[in-house]
């Protein structure tokens, strides 16, 4: 037995208003096949196929071979019955609940229009959003190129450990690259969650620039990055602006350092871990931690490996045993004096941006708020 279709709450035109709807935050159904949904798609999506990847399959051939007259022939075939109620019923559902999203195909051509033909044929019609996912896209690159260009950058720098993320949690004049990798671009910083596809990444990170930029004109704050995070790569176009980009620098003494580490990447990694393993989840982070610094190995050199690799081995029996982190923070210090120091020394000399400012991380969030 199939579900009743819920009613609409009110009748909109389509759009091509494509800023309108990344600024308000738009609720979107995309009906791509799930394999092109998960290439990319916009931030604010989720996916209600109109077809399968199998049946997408199927009707691309029919097309290819015989024409689109049979393809859509196949297409009807394919999606008939109660597999369409089903699917038109998921629709509608969220009409009801986002009442002022949109739909969207590949061009806003035939999928979206037979989507939203359905809709209204079942009593719940929905607005489309003209030219589909390729102009959304198109869109996003275009606005990255044009606010890039047109913002002022202060790049945040520092040692790591210094809470460079915690600076940007306190100002709203800023772009979080690293939360919207899902990455904290380090060996050390891969997230359970994985990142999102490159092509998500760079829509998200459009959306972001439009929102900070949207009736500001002042410098926007953006941690100091490599040209790429984890397996994601900046887009060129920001990548060079930033290695052009005025910075500030966070400086905080070593015990701090150490304690944001620990916070990071000992206690509230864990906690993830758990969350996600349950018993098993201390072991998990642990095989975690030993598998990101024997990605660096060859960096360190075979001494300085085997010397961290031992004191964080024992600080994960230790706290196997007692339950006791404290430990790691002797690992954390040698990985810090021995490695990321070094390592942030050689960046910073052979860097020539101009330095707008150093101190702690509370004086920079005060400086911050004077250039606003």
């Amino acid at each position: 037995m199939t579900k009743p279709v819920p009613k609409p709450s009110c009748i909109r035109e389509d759009t091509k208003d494509y800023r309108r709807l990344f600024l308000e935050n738009t609720p979107f159904f995309d009906v791509r096949a799930p394999v092109e949904f998960n290439k990319g798609s916009v931030p604010g999506a989720v996916n209600l196929p109109l077809m399968t990847d199998s049946e997408r399959e199927a009707v691309g051939i029919a097309y290819k071979n015989e024409g689109q007259e049979a393809a859509v022939v196949l297409g009807n075939t394919l999606v008939q019955g109660v597999t369409k109620t089903d699917r038109v019923s998921l629709w509608a559902e969220f009409a009801v609940k986002n009442p002022f999203g949109y739909l969207f195909c590949m061009r806003g051509g035939m999928r979206s229009q037979i989507s939203q033909r359905w809709m209204a044929e079942a009593g719940s019609p929905y607005p489309l959003v003209t030219g589909g996912y390729k102009a959304l896209r198109r869109f996003l690159i275009e606005e990255t190129d044009r606010l890039v260009a047109a913002t002022s950058f202060i790049v945040v720098a520092g040692r790591t450990g210094t809470g460079k993320t915690d600076f940007l949690g306190a100002v709203t004049n800023m772009i979080d690259l690293e939360g919207l990798a899902c990455h904290r671009g380090s060996s050390f910083g891969r997230r359970l969650a994985g990142q999102p596809s490159q092509i998500n990444f760079e829509n998200m990170l459009a959306v972001s620039l439009m929102k900070v930029t949207d009736g500001y004109g002042g410098p926007v704050f953006i941690e100091d990055e490599s040209r790429r995070i984890g397996g994601l790569e900046i887009p060129p176009v920001l990548s060079q602006k930033m290695a052009d980009a005025p910075t500030i620098l966070i400086e905080e003494p070593i015990e701090e350092r150490i304690e944001i580490i620990h916070r990071d990447y000992v206690a509230g990694m864990r906690a993830e871990y758990k969350a996600a393993f349950g018993k098993n989840g201390g072991f998990e982070h642990g095989a975690f931690l030993l598998a990101a610094l024997a990605r660096i190995k060859k960096r360190l050199g075979g001494m300085r490996h085997q010397a961290i690799e031992a004191l964080m081995q024992q600080a994960l029996d230790t706290q196997c045993e007692t339950g006791s982190d404290d430990g790691h923070r002797t690992w954390i210090r040698r990985l810090l004096t021995d490695y990321y120091d070094p390592m942030y020394e050689y960046q910073l000399a052979s860097h020539s941006r101009t330095i707008l400012f150093s101190g702690s991380r509370a004086e920079a969030i005060n400086w911050a708020s004077s250039q606003t």
